[in-house]
């Protein structure tokens, strides 16, 4: 009689999953591209087709790398990284975490927002951190816990570009 019972949680618990799983990919499929997103493993690879059936044209290994989805289909998504490259990625490679990568010259990471704030770092173009208050044209840019204001145009990502 006992086991009965726990099998019947079990099932019950493992369709509430399935429920949740399910209205997850649904809402993220509602998801209006393009949008950014970052890739959560260190090791992603991206694909020419959506479908682990299409061969791979790259290999990342940059876990938090900012990545643009541009169309959305099932499971997978057409994404682009800063140098224009485009290619399929499954979802579960991707997370919602707002990151940058430093573009084109080395990025000052200034005590405060504007030009006369201090230096505390310098990060050199390919830098990928953590992105937040973003605004006015500066973001809050977290490399390892060393944290200071960048020029949004010095960054790619979620910093809205």
């Amino acid at each position: 009689m006992r086991i009965s019972r726990w099998m019947q949680l079990g099932q019950g618990l493992l369709a509430a999953g399935v429920m949740v799983a399910g209205a997850t990919l649904a809402a993220a499929q509602a998801r209006k591209t393009p949008y950014w997103a970052s890739i959560t493993k260190t090791e992603a690879m991206m694909r020419v087709g959506p479908s682990y059936d299409y061969p791979s044209s790259w290999l990342y290994r940059q876990r938090g790398l900012p990545v643009r989805v541009i169309q959305v289909l099932g499971s997978w998504r057409k994404v682009e990284d800063s140098t224009g490259t485009k290619g399929w990625m499954h979802v579960r490679l991707l997370g919602d975490a707002p990151t940058a990568i430093v573009i084109d010259s080395i990025a000052p990471l200034r005590e405060g927002r504007g030009d006369g704030g201090r230096v505390l770092f310098r990060a050199e173009p390919g830098v990928v951190g953590a992105i937040s208050e973003c605004s006015g044209g500066w973001c809050l840019f977290d490399v390892g816990g060393k944290r200071g204001y960048v020029r949004a145009e010095n960054l790619w990502g979620a910093a809205g570009r």
